[in-house]
């Protein structure tokens, strides 16, 4: 009997991750012969960032870097970035594109918004990730950023008649977000919680999770510095302990799923289709 695989139906880039590759890829063949940067690598994936090194688009990965640019074009990657680094390029005078995804974007206003008011932002994600930073820096200087249940409970207002604003990493796991936010409001300060995970990434964890129940084995596919795609290694592992992460077909140890009837295959919001294509063509060939 041969081997059925399920490739999810949501794998792979999503919105706002394909409009910022693909401006990049615009800007490099519009502007041929000149300097095109992106500050920080315009999505997690090592394989993108390759192609589009060979194609003369250099990754700046400092703000040192930044202020030392005296002509080019930078490109503002998908998670976007902190309102001082705008405002350096703004104040250098140095041309950029900004491929901030939209619904990042919100996020940016709604905490600049509700700062301006007075209000407590808090971020739920993860402090080191950079679409957090990049949101952290549209708050004011009271701001939170709350990734756990212990960070969540020690979490004290200062002045407990200001006002709290609740929003969160556009790829945090749903179900995490909403038992952070029930531990801030039992707190009982005056909350206003705005659910800002994407669409995209809830319905991709909740598809993974489905296909991870029903499988003999799982592959998860994307760049270990993929924070979605952790997400998703962690959701499919809790509901399939046969759960394989791999960036490309080069890590995937066929002999692993010898005996399994059902393979599910999905992958992060970085990953290539073509990568994708590969991982599931070679696990049907195989078996």
């Amino acid at each position: 009997m041969s081997m059925k695989v399920e490739l999810a139906k949501t794998a792979g880039f999503c919105f706002g991750v394909k409009r910022a590759v693909d401006m990049v890829y615009e800007q490099a063949e519009k502007h041929k012969g000149e300097r095109i940067y992106t500050f920080g690598p315009i999505i997690h994936n090592e394989e993108v960032i390759r192609d589009m090194e060979k194609r003369g688009v250099t990754v700046l990965n400092s703000i040192e870097e930044l202020k030392g640019l005296r002509e080019g074009i930078v490109i503002i990657r998908s998670h976007g970035v902190p309102k001082a680094v705008c405002d350096i390029l703004e104040d250098g005078r140095i041309s950029y594109v900004d491929a901030t995804c939209p619904f990042v974007k919100k996020i940016h206003n709604i905490v600049r918004d509700e700062s301006e008011k007075g209000s407590h932002i808090i971020i739920i994600g993860n402090s080191s990730h950079p679409e957090v930073e990049g949101i952290k820096g549209w708050a004011g200087a009271d701001v939170t950023v709350i990734q756990n249940e212990a960070e969540a409970e020690s979490f004290k207002l200062e002045n407990e008649n200001q006002k709290v604003c609740i929003v969160s990493q556009t790829t945090f796991n749903y179900n995490k977000f909403k038992d952070l936010v029930e531990i801030i409001s039992e707190k009982r300060y005056d909350i206003i919680v705005l659910n800002t995970i994407c669409n995209a990434t809830k319905e991709r964890q909740e598809e993974a999770k489905r296909i991870a129940e029903r499988a003999g084995a799982m592959i998860v596919i994307g760049d270990r510095r993929s924070s979605n795609t952790q997400k998703l290694f962690e959701i499919c592992r809790n509901a399939c302990a046969d759960t394989y992460y791999i960036q490309t077909l080069d890590d995937l140890d066929m002999n692993q799923l010898r005996s399994v009837e059902t393979v599910g295959i999905t992958a992060g919001a970085s990953t290539p289709k073509n990568i994708i294509e590969e991982v599931q063509n070679n696990v049907r060939i195989n078996f």
